[in-house]
């Protein structure tokens, strides 16, 4: 049977399958049976766990893959929750290790037939953030307890299911969490595969998170972030309800795309490509502008060349020594750029004041970013290699932009500044960086 569908017109691939039939298996499944067996003949435990850097959770059904060595491979891959399971108790989180049931009668008999009919590698490829694996975690007693329930469901799907398939679990927010590849690069580790080896056009992923709107047919999801996984691989993407159910595709939208960005990036009021010009023998300029919008790439590039001395509070870590430093060239007749968030007046005050104190004019750049562009650009920053990276700077917590956002006030002149010198981003890289820079790294 052949899975493949034909582009909508975003170039999305997500149309309903043909109509599969539906066989549930007539017999109980091997996890009942061995419920009922003496410990003495149950026999060795086919799940085989083991984390990867305290961040990934894989389990390995022991069950022979007979068609391992067919090149290449069609891969069908899978979320857990809410599309392979849902919960027997009807809640939407599922407290104890027996609390699930799956998410459709169609769903066991579907998987059986990929692996035993149509030569299909199966796996499971999930975002558990509410799992935690830091031995150093300040709440590791309870995160054993959560892994310790998750890891018996898991296993009971598993061994219900008796197929050779391998379920993959991202608990951080990190290069392994969906839409991000890492959990997809693992897989093929695991199974000996390269890239070249997948047969893309012939695989697919299928997940609850797609970005579908509220609608008649149901609410609105949490993310888009299983549409954008499959974006960023390139294999087709179906809905549990497209795929096990033949149901037609609902209207989607994503919260950013970046690929949509670079195309309307063209626009003329903005000095996201000029230059900045110089204005004073000695004075202050004041960025403002939420994490990840530029404003350190601006310095190098445009304040560094024309002698301004940069103070960096992620550096400095303290307003006071930033203030200090400040000071500090200010006195010895060195202008300052302040590289930092700055998002409201009452915090802006303080450098108004310093710019008053030593006689400056004071000016401001503001950088327009986004919320979810910074959140995307943050991403790539920390996750996409050393070439984007040069800084080796972590990945902030999504309540670094949560919270810029919610103290936000734009700048106005009315407090003081000389001018305000609005900036947009624009991409800057060549032609691997691009493409780097336009996959989807960000769930929300």
């Amino acid at each position: 049977m052949s899975l493949k569908r034909t582009s909508t017109a975003d170039g999305s691939i997500s149309p309903p399958p043909t109509k599969r039939r539906n066989t549930p298996p007539s017999v109980p499944g091997k996890a009942t049976l061995d419920f009922f067996k003496p410990v003495s003949q149950k026999g060795p435990d086919p799940c085989r766990w083991r984390t990867v850097d305290d961040s990934l959770l894989v389990c390995t059904y022991n069950k022979s893959d007979t068609k391992a060595a067919l090149r290449p491979r069609k891969i069908a891959a899978f979320d857990f929750d809410s599309t392979l399971i849902s919960t027997s108790s009807g809640k939407k989180f599922g407290r104890t290790a027996s609390d699930w049931k799956w998410w459709h009668a169609n769903v066991a008999p579907t998987l059986h037939r990929l692996v035993e009919e149509e030569d299909y590698l199966v796996a499971i490829v999930s975002n558990q953030g509410g799992l935690g694996l830091d031995p150093d975690s300040k709440t590791v007693k309870q995160d054993r307890a959560k892994v310790a329930i998750f890891k018996e469901k898991a296993a009971a799907v598993l061994k219900t299911l008796d197929l050779p398939v391998s379920l993959y679990a991202a608990t951080k927010y990190d290069l392994f969490r969906k839409p991000r590849t890492g959990m997809w690069e693992k897989l093929l580790a695991d199974h000996n595969l390269t890239a070249a080896d997948v047969d893309l056009a012939g695989s697919v992923f299928v997940g609850d998170a797609a970005g579908r709107i509220a609608g008649p047919k149901g609410s609105k999801d949490f993310s888009s972030s299983d549409r954008d996984l499959a974006a960023n691989v390139g294999i087709q993407f179906y809905t549990p309800e497209e795929y096990f159910l033949s149901d037609p595709p609902r209207q989607y939208v994503r919260s950013f795309d970046p690929s949509d960005f670079l195309t309307n990036l063209v626009d003329a009021s903005t000095n996201g490509t000029s230059s900045f010009t110089k204005r004073n023998d000695l004075d202050i300029v004041l960025f403002v502008g939420s994490p990840g919008a530029g404003k350190s790439t601006f310095y190098w590039q445009q304040l560094q060349p024309v002698g301004y001395e940069r103070v960096n509070q992620d550096i400095l870590k303290t307003r006071e020594k930033c203030l200090a430093t400040a000071a500090a060239h200010l006195a010895a007749s060195r202008s300052v750029a302040v590289d930092a968030t700055n998002p409201d007046p009452d915090v802006r005050s303080h450098w108004i004041k310093l710019a008053t104190q030593f006689e400056v004019p004071i000016r401001c750049v503001y950088f327009t970013a986004s919320s979810k562009l910074c959140e995307h650009n943050d991403a790539v920053r920390a996750l996409g290699g050393a070439c984007i990276n040069p800084e080796n700077r972590t990945m902030l917590p999504r309540m670094a932009f949560a919270g810029f956002a919610k103290r936000f006030i734009q700048p106005s002149v009315k407090e003081g500044f000389q001018d305000i010198y609005k900036v947009d981003f624009v991409f800057q890289g060549d032609e691997t960086a691009k493409r780097v820079w336009r996959r989807y790294w960000i769930s929300g």
